[in-house]
């Protein structure tokens, strides 16, 4: 009946999943297609916006195409030696450019505005997917990833991949238009000149493929280490007192300094050699011009090209080579913008938590009587934390689970609620396997107070009325009396409609625990969860809220996990775990005669308090 080795899992499990998932994430890269398809089905949502963008793309762009032609018209209307300008002729061409770019200018601002809307669209239904997913996913995915980390993604990779379908999006339909309209323009001014551009051309597409290959992992690597730096600063930014008070400012500047150092490092790298593409395809545009512009010069000499033909045909290569330098620039945006729609999309395709048997049952009115048969459980293979673990609670009943941190206690819990699910063996509730069970109707059978408190930006009432809505003030009223916080909320400048800031910051620990405690007295569930739900109050008010808790327990099945050994004295059956298996079982009374595991903590505990009486 021994586990194998004792903890407390969660950390455990943090532990050995983060280097795992590392490799996974530089090791199995999502291809590009495939982004580039989870992109597409996105965009084509919004078929319609789309559409119009194309149209205002395709249409401002040949707009634009078209004033090259009419420039060199304008060139050839003047002639060659005094007199022979044909003014009107060349105004008229001049007029028409004006006219042309113009219309070219107002379309591409409204294509900007359509990105906008399109991309804001997109993002939205992204970020969406997101959290749909993040709520879907098991517990064991935030056990073993930091929310820094997570919420990186949401915020920066999100934003990120918004940017490039607002600009390089555009950027990448305008290049391609122009490119072809570019090359079918010269080709009908002198097919001789357009082989002197396309011996440039193979040289740009190489160099591009090749910085592109370079380039990309080292965006995801900068991903990745942005995603680091955020979960290091979320988790010191919420440990700051303790930080203070152990004195520990400068080795936490140390380690930010380390992770600051690797994050700039990686953006470094990823930036200068993204930006190696631009200067590159300039040169190779600049070398493909100037061989133009001497081809062209000695077509000329020979009287096969017109002066004006030479001069479009210059600004023609300009716009051929131009998108093609302009995708170069956007080749680091885009890398960036693939590693971070990875990520995301890594996320979206976590596995959720599995679905219920599709013959699961409902669980109504249950009686409470909760049966663990021979259980066995690790969060990982290779570390077993309940060993060979058996319980039986009767119905109505309170069961004290104590033992020293890390024994398993909340493992228990967590095996209960389905946050897990049991290696071996069988939990049971009222004679039903609960893996048989739906898991909304099983953990809606159950309160819980956790030791972590939780509180979001709202009102008390609001807060307190979490778990059953539709609470009418009074019956909130009557939980926070019942929990004795009710005097300290009336005492507030708006009482019950006090808004409590991010993670309730403007009350006390022992507060919040309290609100929490009023929240679980507020539900009518028929089983109860207390994981050191009196750990951050006073023992003056520990006593206080005692007797609420008693009425609030009456006639459910209760499980408290307790440190404080004075709290749980009365209950009908206190297990005592060590090292992932029940050592000891018994009332309080029962378990202190026989001087055993239990009998050594309650005593060490009641020596422990009377020396702090006496200090």
């Amino acid at each position: 009946m021994r586990a194998n080795l004792p903890g407390t899992g969660k950390n455990n499990y943090a532990a050995a999943e983060t280097s795992g998932d590392k490799r996974k994430l530089s090791n199995t890269p999502v291809e590009k297609k495939r982004i580039l398809r989870r992109l597409w089905t996105y965009l084509y949502r919004y078929k319609l916006l789309l559409v119009l963008a194309f149209l205002l793309v395709v249409t401002s762009e040949l707009l634009a195409l078209w004033g090259p032609s009419l420039s060199g018209k304008a060139i050839d209307a003047f002639g060659i030696g005094p007199g022979r300008c044909d003014f009107p002729l060349v105004f008229r061409y001049v007029l028409q450019m004006v006219v042309f770019y113009v219309s070219s200018a107002i379309l591409a601002y409204l294509l900007s505005i359509v990105m906008i809307f399109l991309s804001r669209r997109t993002v939205t239904a992204m970020r969406r997917d997101v959290f749909q997913r993040l709520s879907e996913l098991p517990v064991s995915y935030f056990d073993r990833r930091q929310t820094g980390d997570i919420i990186s993604v949401i915020s920066y990779d999100i934003d990120t991949v918004n940017a490039t379908l607002s600009t390089d999006v555009v950027t990448i339909m305008k290049s391609s238009i122009t490119v072809i309209g570019a090359f079918m323009m010269m080709f009908a001014i002198s097919p001789n000149l357009v082989i002197v551009v396309l011996l440039t051309t193979p040289l740009s597409v190489l160099t591009t493929r090749f910085i592109t290959k370079k380039v990309r992992p080292l965006f995801r690597r900068r991903s990745a280490k942005l995603g680091e730096l955020n979960g290091f600063v979320e988790e010191m930014t919420g440990g700051q007192k303790t930080i203070k008070a152990y004195r520990r400012e400068g080795v936490i500047l140390d380690r930010f300094d380390k992770k600051n150092e690797d994050a700039i490092s990686s953006f470094i790298k990823a930036e200068c050699f993204g930006t190696v593409t631009g200067p590159s395809m300039n040169f190779i545009n600049n070398l493909s011009l100037s061989l133009v512009s001497l081809f062209g010069a000695l077509l000329y000499i020979a009287g096969g090209i017109s002066l004006g033909s030479i001069s479009s045909f210059v600004l023609y290569s300009r716009k051929f080579a131009g998108p093609i330098n302009e995708f170069a620039n956007v080749i680091a945006e885009l890398q960036s913008a693939f590693a971070a729609a990875e990520r995301v999309f890594r996320l979206i395709d976590e596995t959720p938590e599995p679905p219920d048997a599709p013959d699961a049952e409902v669980l109504e009115d249950p009686l409470g009587e909760v049966v663990f048969d021979h259980v066995r459980f690790g969060y990982t293979p290779e570390r077993t934390i309940l060993g060979d673990f058996s319980l039986r609670a009767e119905p109505g009943r309170l069961v004290a689970i104590v033992g020293p941190t890390g024994a398993g206690k909340t493992t228990v819990i967590n095996l209960l609620m389905r946050f897990y699910d049991a290696n071996e063996g069988s939990i049971s509730i009222d004679g039903k396997n609960i893996t048989s069970l739906t898991r909304e109707s099983l953990r809606s059978a159950f309160t819980m107070v956790l030791q972590d408190t939780w509180l979001f930006r709202g009102t008390i009432f609001e807060n307190i009325a979490y778990g059953r809505p539709g609470a009418t003030r009074e019956e909130v009223i009557a939980a926070a009396k019942a929990a004795k916080i009710h005097s300290f909320i009336s005492h507030l400048p708006e009482g019950y409609d006090t808004v409590l800031r991010d993670n309730a910051i403007n009350i006390s620990k022992g507060q919040k625990q309290l609100l929490t405690i009023a929240r679980a007295m507020l539900s009518d569930s028929r089983m109860l969860i207390f994981d050191e739900a009196t750990s951050n109050v006073d023992t003056r008010t520990e006593q206080r809220i005692s007797e609420a808790m008693q009425n609030l327990m009456r006639g459910r099945t209760c499980f408290v996990i307790a440190h404080r050994l004075s709290t749980i004295r009365n209950a009908d059956t206190i297990l005592v775990i060590a090292d992932g298996d029940v050592v000891e079982q018994g009332t309080h009374e029962e378990l202190m005669a026989r001087r055993g595991r239990y009998h050594e903590l309650y005593i060490s505990q009641f020596e422990s308090l009377s020396a702090e009486n006496e200090q």
